[in-house]
C-alpha cells in the first residue's frame, strides 16, 4: 500500500479490505483448479476410452503431474489465507506480516495438538474418535480443523499484532528482539494461547456456520438464487468476497466425506472430488453454488446487455464505444470479470442492476434444477470447457449454451426496452460524448494502456492521495479532499465508474488492467514526491 493512512478505517472499509486480501489465494485457487480439472479429466478412464491416444504413458505422466500441482492449493488453502490476510492488510513490512501469518497458524495448531494430547484424545488412530473431535492433519499436525474461517480469524489477529508491534522499541540489552523481529515472537506467544482456547470455543463457531448451512439448505432450489443474487448485490460495495468465502470454504456450503476425509465448503468439496480417483461425477449440492450458476448471465446475459447498449447508442457515437463494449464482453466471457459491463449501467439505472442481480440468481437456480454439475469459480468459457465439456456428458454441459442463449435474448430485450423507454444515459447516448472524449488526455499511454498521469491529475494529484491499493478491477484510494477528485475527467480517461464510499475513500473501476495502472500510478506518485522533496530542500 502506498502512503500513510490519515483516517481510521470504518468497519465497512475493513470488510472491503479484508475481502480484497482473499483475492491472492483465490486467484491461485482458480489456476490450480484449471490444472487439476484438465489433469484429472484427461487421465480418466472414460476420456482415454474415447480418445485412446491420450493413454500414452508420457501424456498420462503429464496429466497426473498437472493434477498433483493443481491439488496444492486445495491441500494448503487455510494457511494460504492466514498468510495472505496480514500480507494484504499490513501497511508496512508486509513480508514480516506474511511470515508471521505462517508462524502464527502453525503455532496455533501445535497448541491445539498439545491440548488434545493433555486431554487424552491424542494420540489415536481411531477414526471414530478423530471424526468426533473434527481432528485432521493440518500442516502435518493433528489438530482441530478450523478450516478457512479459523484461518481468517487467525490472520486478522496476526495483522493486529503486526500493526501494534512492528515498530516496538526495547531497551538496549533486548534491542535485537525489537522492531519487526518482535512480531513473529509475539505472534508465537499469542497464537499459542489462542490455540489452547480453540477446543473450548470452536464448537460454537462450527454450530453457527452449520446453522447457516441448514438455512441455505432449507431454502431448497432457491438457496442458489439467494446466493447468486446476494453476490451481485454486494459486488458494488466490494463485500461479495465475504459471502463467497463462506459458501465456498465453510460448512455453509455443505459438508461431505470424500476419499475418507470430511470436507467443508462447496468449492473445497468439488476440488476434493476432482482429485479423488474413486469419485465419479460431482456433487450437485456443491456445484450449484459454483461456476455453472454464473454461466447463463456471464456467457449470455451480459453480452446481450452490451449489444443492447451498443444498438441504443447514438449512431454517431457507436464507433466510440465499440471498443469499450467488445473489451467488456471479452473480459466477461473469457475472464469471468463482469464489472467492465456492469458498471456501464449500475449508476445510470440501479433498478436495471437489481434486475440483473435477480436474473443472475435465477441462473444459479436454473442450473441446479437442470442437474448441471460444472464447478470452479469464474463462470467463464474456460470453466465451461475444462470442467464441463472435458468431463463428459454427465456434467450436462450441453444445457449451458441453451440457457445462455435464452438469457442473451432476455437481457437484450429487457435492456433495449428500458434504455429506450426510460431514456437511460448508457454509454453513447449522451449528446456530449464527443466533448467528453476530446477532453481526455492525448498523451502516450503507459504499459497499462492508460494515461496514468491524467488519471492521477484527475484524482487531485499525488499530494491528495493518502493510500493507494487495488482489487481485481478497481483502484481503492483514500484522499485528503474529495472535492479535488474530478469524476468527469476520470471517466474521460477510460475509468468505467467511480464509487465514493465516504468523505475520504473512493474506488475507481478500471477493469482487468487495474494492477498495471496501480503500479504505474504508485511509481509516478513516488517520483513526484521525491521531486517535491528535492525542490523543498
Amino acid at each position: 500500500m502506498t502512503g500513510k493512512t490519515a483516517q481510521k478505517i470504518t468497519l465497512w472499509e475493513f470488510f472491503q479490505q479484508l475481502g480484497k486480501t482473499f483475492m491472492l489465494p483465490v486467484a491461485l485457487l482458480s489456476f490450480c483448479g484449471i490444472m487439476l480439472g484438465i489433469g484429472s479429466s484427461l487421465s480418466s478412464r472414460d476420456v482415454i476410452t474415447l480418445l485412446p491416444f491420450l493413454g500414452h504413458p508420457i501424456l498420462q505422466a503429464i496429466f497426473i503431474w498437472m493434477s498433483k500441482i493443481g491439488s496444492f492449493a486445495f491441500s494448503f488453502l487455510p494457511v494460504m489465507f492466514c498468510i495472505a490476510i496480514p500480507l494484504g492488510l499490513a501497511r508496512e513490512d508486509k513480508g514480516v506480516a506474511a511470515f508471521s501469518g505462517f508462524v502464527g497458524y502453525a503455532v496455533m495448531n501445535l497448541a491445539v495438538n498439545f491440548w488434545l494430547s493433555t486431554q487424552g484424545i491424542l494420540p489415536t488412530s481411531d477414526v471414530a474418535v478423530l471424526k468426533a473431535h473434527n481432528v485432521q492433519n493440518v500442516l502435518g499436525i493433528q489438530s482441530i480443523d478450523t478450516g478457512i474461517l479459523g484461518a481468517v480469524i487467525a490472520g486478522i489477529i496476526i495483522w493486529r499484532l503486526h500493526e501494534r508491534f512492528h515498530t516496538l522499541r526495547l531497551p538496549d540489552a533486548l534491542a535485537f528482539f525489537g522492531g519487526t523481529r518482535s512480531v513473529p515472537i509475539v505472534t508465537s506467544v499469542v497464537m499459542g494461547v489462542i490455540g489452547l482456547l480453540i477446543p473450548l470455543v470452536w464448537p460454537w463457531f462450527a454450530l453457527g456456520i452449520s446453522g447457516l448451512g441448514h438455512i441455505i439448505e432449507s431454502a431448497g432450489e432457491f438457496g442458489p438464487m439467494i446466493f447468486g443474487t446476494g453476490e451481485r448485490l454486494l459486488l458494488p460495495f466490494g463485500l461479495q468476497h465475504i459471502l463467497v468465502a463462506l459458501i465456498r470454504f465453510t460448512e455453509a456450503g455443505g459438508t461431505m466425506d470424500v476419499c475418507g476425509h470430511t470436507v467443508n465448503g462447496a468449492l473445497t468439496i468439488f476440488q476434493a472430488q476432482l482429485s479423488c480417483p474413486d469419485t465419479h461425477g460431482f456433487s450437485e449440492s456443491a456445484t450449484r453454488f459454483l461456476s455453472q450458476g454464473k454461466m447463463p448471465a456471464f456467457l449470455g446475459g451480459l453480452p446481450g446487455a452490451a449489444l443492447a447498449m451498443y444498438h441504443c447508442a447514438r449512431p454517431e457515437n457507436r464507433h466510440k464505444i465499440k471498443g469499450l463494449m467488445i473489451s467488456g464482453v471479452i473480459a466477461c466471457v473469457v475472464g469471468g470479470t463482469t464489472e467492465p459491463i456492469e458498471f456501464l449501467f449500475l449508476f445510470v439505472a440501479p433498478a436495471l442492476y437489481l434486475i440483473h442481480a435477480l436474473l443472475t440468481g435465477l441462473g444459479f437456480t436454473t442450473m441446479a434444477v437442470l442437474g448441471v454439475t460444472i464447478g470452479n469459480t469464474d463462470g467463464n468459457i474456460i470453466d465451461f470447457i475444462v470442467f464441463g465439456v472435458l468431463h463428459g456428458m454427465a456434467t450436462k454441459w450441453y444445457l449451458v449454451p441453451l440457457a445462455a442463449a435464452i438469457w442473451f435474448v432476455v437481457y437484450y430485450a429487457l435492456f433495449r426496452f428500458a434504455i429506450k423507454h426510460f431514456n437511460l444515459k448508457t454509454p453513447g447516448r449522451e449528446a456530449d460524448v464527443t466533448d467528453s472524449a476530446e477532453s481526455a488526455s492525448t498523451s502516450t499511454p503507459g504499459k497499462s494502456g492508460y494515461d496514468v498521469p491524467a488519471l492521477l491529475n484527475a484524482l487531485g494529484g499525488a499530494a491528495n492521495i493518502d493510500t493507494l491499493d487495488n482489487c481485481i478491477t478497481r483502484l481503492r484510494l483514500s484522499v485528503k479532499e474529495m472535492s479535488r477528485v474530478n469524476v468527469d475527467a476520470l471517466k474521460a480517461n477510460r475509468a468505467i465508474g467511480v464509487i465514493k464510499v465516504n468523505d475520504h475513500n473512493l474506488q475507481v473501476v478500471i477493469g482487468p488492467q487495474v494492477q498495471s495502472v496501480k503500479d504505474e500510478m504508485a511509481q509516478l506518485m513516488s517520483s513526484t514526491r521525491e521531486t517535491a522533496a528535492v525542490d523543498a530542500g
